[in-house]
C-alpha cells in the first residue's frame, strides 16, 4: 500500500492534458506614465497661475488648458502705470473673468472656497478662483483690499514689506485672503512670513532664487511653492526635489503647464520614477494647496468677531 502511494502522482506533477491551454500570465505592472495618467485623472492639479486670454472670442472659448486642470488661479497682475493705481485694470479683469466663466458653464465654475473647488470638480467643472491682485492695485488701502475681497478675489501678491504690508497681512488673515509670495525678494519673503498666521503661497514660485533657510521658513509657515512646469520634466523635477528636500514634502504644487497640451503626465511619471509616493504626488497635485487655503479659511472663521482695522 505504501508503495502505491509512493508511486502515485501529486497534483503538482500531473502533466496538462492534450490540447488544455496553459494558465495565461499575469499582465505586466503600468508603467511611470500609464501611473501618472491614472492618478492625474483622478487628482487634478490646482493650477496657481492662468492668464486671462488676450480676447474673449466665442469661438475660442472655453480657453486652452491642461487636460489634467481641475482648479485654477486667475491672475489679476496689473502693469505698473497700466492705470493710475491699478484699481480700474484689476476691475476690468475681474468683470472679464467673470464673464468668461458665465460663458463656459459647462466647463468652468466661480468659486470661492476650498468648499465650492470640490463641488465644482465633482460637478466636471474646472473651478475658477479670482486673483492674486497686484500689490499696487491696493493703493495702499485696507478698504480696497475689503472690496476686492467681497468682489471675490481670494490671494493677494505682496512683493514688499512696510507698515502698510504688515497691517495689510493682518487684515487678509483676519478676512480669509492668502498672502502671495512671488516675486517677493528673500527679505520680504522671511518679514511677511513673520507677520502672518495662515500659509502663505507662491503662486508663481522661483525656488531656485531662494536660499535653503528662506526654504526651511517656507515648511515651517506650511506655505506652498506653486513652480512651473516647462516641456523639460528632469529640470522641473530637480527643482521639485530640492524644495520637498529643504521645505518638505507638504509644500510642493504646480503654478501651470507652459505646454498645456503636454500637460502633466511627464513630470508626474519622472517623478514616479525618482521615488516619489503617489501621496506625495497627490499633495503636489492639488492637496497642499487645498489645505493652506482651508487653513486661511478657518483663521478667517476664528477672527470674524474681531473688528476690521481702520
Amino acid at each position: 500500500m505504501a508503495e502505491l502511494l509512493d508511486d502515485h502522482p501529486t497534483l503538482s506533477t500531473v502533466p496538462a492534458s492534450a490540447g488544455e491551454p496553459a494558465p495565461p500570465e499575469p499582465p505586466p505592472p503600468p508603467d511611470e506614465t500609464s501611473r501618472a495618467r491614472a492618478l492625474l485623472a483622478a487628482q487634478p492639479v490646482v493650477e496657481g497661475h492662468t492668464e486671462l486670454p488676450p480676447s474673449l472670442d466665442p469661438e475660442d472659448l472655453p480657453p486652452v488648458r491642461a487636460a489634467e486642470a481641475g482648479a485654477q488661479f486667475w491672475s489679476l497682475h496689473v502693469e505698473p502705470g497700466e492705470d493710475t493705481a491699478g484699481v480700474i485694470g484689476t476691475l476690468r479683469r475681474i468683470d472679464a473673468i467673470r464673464a468668461l466663466v458665465a460663458g463656459c458653464p459647462e466647463d468652468l465654475r466661480l468659486a470661492h472656497t476650498t468648499s465650492e473647488m470640490a463641488h465644482a470638480r465633482n460637478c466636471g467643472r474646472v473651478a475658477a478662483l479670482l486673483g492674486p491682485v497686484s500689490w499696487t492695485a491696493l493703493g495702499a488701502s485696507a478698504a480696497t483690499l475689503r472690496a476686492y475681497h467681497a468682489l471675490g478675489v481670494r490671494a493677494v501678491n505682496l512683493t514688499r514689506f512696510d507698515r502698510f504690508a504688515r497691517d495689510a497681512v493682518r487684515e487678509m488673515n483676519r478676512l480669509g485672503l492668502a498672502v502671495d509670495l512671488s516675486g517677493a525678494d528673500q527679505d520680504t519673503v522671511r518679514r511677511a512670513l513673520a507677520a502672518t498666521r495662515a500659509p502663505a503661497l507662491l503662486t508663481r514660485a522661483a525656488p531656485e532664487g531662494l536660499p535653503d533657510d528662506v526654504l526651511g521658513l517656507l515648511g515651517e509657515n506650511g506655505a506652498v511653492c506653486m513652480v512651473t512646469v516647462t516641456d523639460d520634466p528632469a529640470a522641473v523635477a530637480d527643482v521639485l526635489d530640492r524644495v520637498r528636500t529643504e521645505a518638505g514634502t507638504h509644500c510642493v504644487g504646480v503654478s501651470h503647464a507652459t505646454t498645456p497640451a503636454v500637460g502633466y503626465v511627464p513630470l508626474f511619471a519622472e517623478l514616479l520614477r525618482r521615488g516619489w509616493t503617489a501621496e506625495e504626488l497627490v499633495g503636489l497635485a492639488h492637496a497642499n494647496v487645498t489645505r493652506a487655503l482651508r487653513e486661511t479659511e478657518f483663521l478667517a472663521r476664528t477672527n470674524r468677531i474681531r473688528p476690521a482695522a481702520a
